[in-house]
């Protein structure tokens, strides 16, 4: 009779983790980067929760993770320990286990709702050498112009073909330097959806339209992914509501296990 896998410890506190993956690290793929962190969870001891089973775990989830080649300052991840740490001593001690270039940025406890359901939109910079702005703010224009600009990727199912406008906020156009050359700097904001648009995509659609075919490779940085405001195409901090939990249950223990809010007469009711 095969054995009954062992029943794994409960965790007992969940970590949202900010991170960064700067310069030559963004050639690191997403397993290279889910290896590396994993080492570093062993070299810095942590607690780390397994999910039961015949192959146990660690519980550590990802969440929209950039691809290949592109740099970010604002990846996140979820890690489960079956003890509580110090959110400040986790971040130092994964930073130093972690190669150059993947940093982390910030650590938090975890409250509300699930951070996926948090990542709506992305802001990303786009530098691309040997483009005009001129050129690159005629493209832009035609873009945003239009009511839908096909493009094709290849996928893991085959060649797939979707339209890479609409998920597109808004984009604005600045001046770069490439070492003395033109650089023209797009920057812009994407609604995640299904399939979820990338800077290849807009670039592959500013070439089908307008021919912008940049000198060199473009050098891409999402600099945040969070909830997105339809309003003001600005993107938020995912996080805020973490701190937010942990703030308001830091106050519940202090007074007694409970909220604190006003009272009637403007004093301090606790427990109501």
């Amino acid at each position: 009779m095969r054995d009954q896998p062992a029943q794994q410890p409960a965790a007992v506190v969940r970590l949202r983790l900010r991170y960064a993956k700067r310069g030559r690290a963004r050639f690191a793929s997403h397993r290279d980067f889910a290896r590396a962190f994993e080492r570093a969870v062993r070299r810095a001891a942590l607690p780390v929760a397994y999910s039961s089973g015949f192959s146990p775990h660690p519980r550590i989830s990802y969440a929209n993770a950039a691809s290949t080649g592109a740099a970010s300052e604002a990846e996140y991840l979820e890690i489960g320990l079956t003890q509580e740490v110090d959110p400040a001593a986790v971040r130092s001690s994964l930073d130093a286990a972690l190669p150059s270039g993947l940093d982390i940025v910030e650590v938090v406890i975890a409250g509300g709702s699930p951070l996926a359901e948090r990542l709506e939109g992305s802001w990303w910079r786009i530098a691309l050498p040997g483009i005009e702005t001129s050129a690159a703010e005629a493209a832009v224009a035609d873009f945003l112009c239009r009511d839908e600009v096909p493009v094709s990727r290849l996928t893991k199912r085959g060649m797939r073909s979707f339209d890479c406008r609409q998920p597109v906020v808004g984009i604005t156009v600045s001046d770069g330097s490439d070492d003395g050359r033109s650089c023209a700097i797009l920057e812009v904001v994407v609604r995640h959806g299904t399939p979820t648009v990338r800077p290849d995509d807009i670039l592959a659609g500013l070439r089908e339209i307008a021919g912008l075919e940049p000198s060199g490779a473009p050098l891409q940085t999402r600099l945040a992914q969070g909830p997105l405001d339809p309003q003001t195409g600005v993107v938020g901090d995912p996080l805020l509501a973490d701190r937010a939990a942990h703030v308001q249950a830091e106050g519940a223990e202090q007074f007694g296990g409970s909220p604190r809010r006003d009272g009637p007469e403007g004093g301090v009711e606790a427990g109501a």
